[in-house]
């Protein structure tokens, strides 16, 4: 089982950036693909990116490609969502979200365990 906890957002002004990170609990981080997904006010959650076991194959979606970075760093049990060139549609609560295998990334119903998420507020 793992425990996942989100930091790093905030309020920013359009055109800027912010670095989320993921922080997990216990010694298996390694093992498990990690998403980020995000949902603004009165929309579904919606996937963001994904990133494989290792950190070598990495997804995203079409909203946030060439803008968003996915990374991992396993030694600190850390994912991390970079975002540039953010924009005021970009606004969310930001979740990251742990499943095993790396298939069906999109799908929030295939991550078995999620942060409380953190707030992102990009202006216009």
């Amino acid at each position: 089982q793992v425990q996942l906890a989100e930091s790093g957002g905030g309020l920013v002004q359009a055109g800027g950036s912010l670095r989320l990170s993921c922080a997990a609990s216990g010694r298996t981080f390694s093992r498990y693909v990690m998403g980020w997904f995000r949902q603004a006010p009165g929309k579904e959650r919606e996937f963001v990116a994904a990133i494989s076991h290792i950190g070598g194959s990495t997804y995203y979606a079409d909203s946030v490609k060439g803008r968003f970075t996915i990374t991992r760093d396993n030694a600190k049990n850390t994912v991390y969502l970079q975002m540039n060139s953010l924009k005021p549609e970009d606004t969310a609560v930001y979740y990251c979200a742990a499943k095993s295998y790396y298939s069906n990334l999109p799908s929030e119903y295939e991550y078995d365990y999620w942060g409380q998420g953190t707030q992102v507020t990009v202006s216009s």
